[in-house]
């Protein structure tokens, strides 16, 4: 079977070019943010990729297909869609076949791009081991797909809602290289720093796209995980955000919240109870590892 790929102009072209492309997630626009703020916040990462020498490719599955890349038009519709689908590895291939519209998540996303020949994906924060997982058995896909699926992910760590400690075991047990960018510190999404050491450090976007290449040279499957802080003045302080998160995850579980809802449910009603500070911290890391995501994708055609 022909793969049901299909790719905007402008990535279409980039790619004949040979020039540099960064994958993006659609959640964050689907599941992130109320229309009009998710337009304008995807429309700006796009702007942020293209002015750090790059080329934006948001992913979404649309009638059948896997956008790679969407035409502004497309882009509006995905942006006032209902009933998107929340998809990752289990129900990639449903959605494509039956049809559906779907948003990717981290995992999802990093299958699309590397069927499309992406080497790099930016987002915001990755999914990982939820508190109680003990319990619940709740971890995140995105995990097992670092393992297993050859892309740069750039991120602000793990989002700040889940059990970061078990998070980092998780994918130390699943070979995941996590290198803490500019940081000996694991960055905890909305701060800068965790308390968790980064078990590798790298300083330049060089360093990160030789890492990439080596990677395949010798045959090892899977990704490599990027933890770039969030920018100083975006940062919201952990003493301040941890009883908040706390309250959050403890409405969820007396409301019965869990699978695919639970992270929308939490990012919600942080935003919520912040006030609209934890949704411009988002905001602004996404753009910071956008930029991030550029500079390596541009290091990987250098090379």
């Amino acid at each position: 079977m022909t793969l049901p790929i299909v790719y905007s102009a402008e990535v279409s072209k980039a790619m004949a070019d040979g020039a540099a492309v960064v994958a993006l997630e659609s959640t964050i626009i689907t599941h992130g943010m109320p229309y009009p703020a998710n337009l304008e916040t995807a429309r700006e990462v796009e702007q942020v990729v293209r002015d750090n020498g790059a080329v934006p490719a948001t992913i979404a599955i649309i009638d059948h297909k896997i956008h790679i890349g969407l035409e502004a038009d497309t882009l509006e519709n995905l942006a006032q869609a209902k009933d998107v689908m929340k998809l990752s590895r289990a129900d990639l291939a449903v959605a494509v076949s039956n049809g559906r519209t779907g948003a990717t998540t981290v995992a999802a996303t990093m299958i699309c791009a590397e069927l499309a020949g992406i080497d790099v994906f930016a987002t915001g924060g990755i999914g990982g081991v939820h508190k109680g997982a003990e319990a619940s058995f709740d971890v995140s896909a995105d995990l097992t797909e670092l393992s297993q699926t050859a892309v740069t992910v750039v991120c602000a760590g793990a989002k700040a809602i889940l059990d970061l400690p078990k998070t980092l075991e998780v994918l130390e047990t699943n070979g995941v290289p996590v290198i803490g960018y500019q940081s000996d510190d694991f960055p905890a999404f909305w701060s800068r720093v965790s308390g968790l050491a980064a078990p590798l450090r790298m300083d330049g976007p060089e360093e990160i796209a030789r890492a990439h290449k080596m990677r395949a040279t010798l045959g090892l499957e899977g990704g490599q995980l990027v933890a770039n802080p969030i920018p100083e003045e975006s940062e919201i302080d952990a003493g301040y955000l941890n009883p908040i998160i706390a309250q959050a995850v403890a409405e969820a579980e007396a409301q019965n919240i869990g699978a695919k809802q639970v992270t929308p449910f939490l990012l919600g009603r942080i935003v919520e109870l912040t006030e609209g500070k934890s949704l411009k911290s988002n905001i602004a890391l996404v753009k910071n590892n956008a930029a991030l995501g550029a500079k390596i994708a541009r290091a990987l055609k250098d090379l």
